[in-house]
């Protein structure tokens, strides 16, 4: 577990939070400029310090005010990305890793040279100095370098902020395979919902220096009471199993949790009994009062209505849904809300195009 209680001010901001995270998986740090993602992470990282603070990950407490304790940062076990990879111009990519590997014990090592390496597909770019890098290459090394130090805790600082949606999309595996392969926490920041979605499994929602929300990934997102719901890309996560694969129409089955229901969706070949997570938009869900094949939309679910609120846009509503215990949201017209009677507890058919699944 990883507890944070930190109380900071500065002029014209304060920092006011009680954390309680998981000790494992990626925890992300979400809200718009200027909520305290970064002053959190610099206070986790000892590179601030809270004037009331208590920060513990698992046993090791790193900060406590009221028994004067404050363990600098360079003995605090983490790693820290930040937005640019702050790499050393004058060593090759090979120095600039073992420079972070050297910062730990051979005794303590749990990640090592070629282990980081190929996790973060950097292998041919060892002999290159950074400045013959993409930006995304760099941030992978930097990636790297800050692994090499076996963390305990891995802070990322909106690590793709910086890099344009070409390199972000090349960088994102290498994320998820630290997610799927390494057995480190992370908290990472962010102001981008879809990327969040992606990478994380808890998430806390910051505004004005306050935690408005911490929970698992898919239950929060699908909270109406939370401003997430409002924007454009407000949606849901889908965390299921493939179960079928059709190569002729490049179509992949992925079977909702605890239940029978399948969505379909356009994605590459996967084997059958893989995890796969979706986001599905509250905008590319229209719903009916029954169920048509003559349709070109290849998803309609069964679905209960579960609760409404009114959208920042006075012409819509967000529905709320439940699929056999997968919670999906919808904006629809009002109109389309009086047209269909909708209200609580009344069994619909949500309706999907493959195409806009998320995968």
């Amino acid at each position: 577990m990883i507890d944070a209680r930190l109380k900071i001010a500065y002029s014209g901001f304060s920092l006011d939070v009680d954390l309680h995270l998981p000790g494992r998986g990626v925890t992300a740090l979400y809200g718009h400029s200027g909520s305290g993602k970064t002053t959190c992470l610099r206070c986790i990282a000892g590179l601030e310090r809270a004037e009331q603070g208590f920060i513990q990950v698992n046993e090791e407490v790193w900060q406590d005010s009221e028994r004067r304790i404050f363990v600098p940062p360079h003995k605090r076990a983490l790693g820290y990305v930040f937005q640019e990879a702050s790499l050393f111009p004058h060593l090759s990519v090979l120095a600039n890793l073992q420079f972070g590997l050297k910062r730990i014990a051979k005794a303590q090592r749990r990640v090592d040279m070629a282990q980081a390496t190929e996790l973060l597909g950097i292998g041919h770019l060892l002999e290159r100095h950074p400045q013959h890098l993409s930006g995304g290459e760099r941030q992978r090394v930097g990636i790297a370098r800050a692994l090499l130090t076996s963390p305990k805790l891995l802070l990322m600082d909106e690590p793709l902020a910086a890099l344009d949606s070409q390199r972000k999309n090349e960088i994102l595996p290498y994320l998820q395979r630290l997610h799927d392969e390494l057995d480190i926490p992370v908290l990472y920041v962010s102001h981008a919902q879809d990327e969040v979605a992606r990478l994380a499994d808890h998430l806390v929602l910051l505004s004005d220096g306050k935690a408005l929300a911490s929970g698992p990934i898919g239950e929060t997102l699908a909270r109406l009471d939370l401003p997430m719901a409002m924007g454009d890309d407000a949606g849901v996560i889908i965390e299921g199993q493939v179960s079928a694969y059709d190569a002729d129409y490049q179509l992949l089955s992925l079977q909702l949790p605890a239940t029978e229901m399948n969505i379909r969706v356009t994605h590459a070949p996967m084997t059958v009994g893989q995890a796969l997570r979706a986001k599905v938009h509250a905008r590319d869900i229209s719903l009916s009062l029954h169920d048509s094949e003559a349709s070109s939309i290849l998803n309609r679910l069964p679905v209960t209505v579960v609760s409404e609120q009114a959208a920042d846009n006075a012409a819509h509503v967000l529905i709320r849904l439940d699929a056999g215990g997968t919670p999906l949201l919808a904006r629809i017209t009002r109109f389309s809300r009086d047209q269909l009677g909708i209200h609580p507890g009344q069994h619909l058919w949500a309706q999907i195009k493959a195409v806009a699944v998320l995968a």
